[in-house]
């Protein structure tokens, strides 16, 4: 067992830092440094992890009265979580990422890679092909019943988007379109057309890579 390990062999975020430094770390690993330590019966990792639950739900930073409902976070902590939330926002927020080719698009979805669950999202872009946003539409297995036109295009018609690209993690790696993948993606292709704001591409991605349904010429 190396010095970088605990007892229970895993590295801690703190010396992962140390060692590889931010980038490597999760986004649980990330909280988990922010807020430090947990309290009795609630270890850093699980008040951690729902905080980015949360975080997955709300589509982007929580405010600070749903943080102080996560069990282990007492003022301080949620005081430096939503200062960490700010300054990103501050920092980020004017810079727009243009999409110019399906690997663009990794940067924008990257943090879902580690997922446990099929995480299924829609970026809106404007006229230059710039991300205005990137949301969550939904969470789980991929299929017609769960991803419905109608909750993929609500926020993009409120963007007033020029088009969307629509992507998905594969928690299993492979990066091999499922038949529910290519249905849902000529269903959405269709709507799209339908309602002006047509689909660019679908890029599923995992640790290994992505796949482009565009590259492939599938759209």
């Amino acid at each position: 067992m190396t010095q970088l390990q605990t007892v229970t062999g895993t590295v801690m975020p703190r010396e992962r830092f140390q060692q590889d430094g931010v980038a490597v770390l999760s986004d649980e690993e990330l909280v988990s440094l922010l807020i430090g330590t947990g309290v009795a019966g609630r270890p850093v990792d699980k008040v951690s992890r729902e905080v980015i639950s949360l975080i997955d739900r709300r589509n982007g930073a929580p405010a600070s009265a749903d943080l102080r409902t996560i069990p282990g976070l007492g003022p301080a902590k949620v005081a430096a979580l939503a200062a960490a939330f700010e300054l990103g926002r501050r920092v980020l927020a004017p810079q727009r990422r243009k999409i110019r080719s399906p690997s663009d698009v990794l940067p924008v979805v990257d943090r879902f890679v580690d997922r446990p669950q099929e995480c299924f999202l829609a970026l809106s872009l404007n006229g230059a092909h710039e991300v205005l946003a990137a949301r969550v539409v939904t969470v789980g297995l991929v299929n017609r019943t769960i991803v419905h036109p109608r909750e993929v295009f609500a926020d993009p018609l409120t963007d007033r988007a020029a088009s969307v690209i629509l992507a998905h993690n594969h928690p299993s790696g492979s990066l091999e379109p499922s038949a529910e993948d290519v249905e849902v993606t000529r269903r959405l292709h269709s709507a799209g057309q339908l309602l002006g704001i047509p689909v660019l591409d679908h890029v599923i991605f995992s640790s290994r890579g992505y796949y482009s349904f565009l590259e492939h010429g599938e759209l």
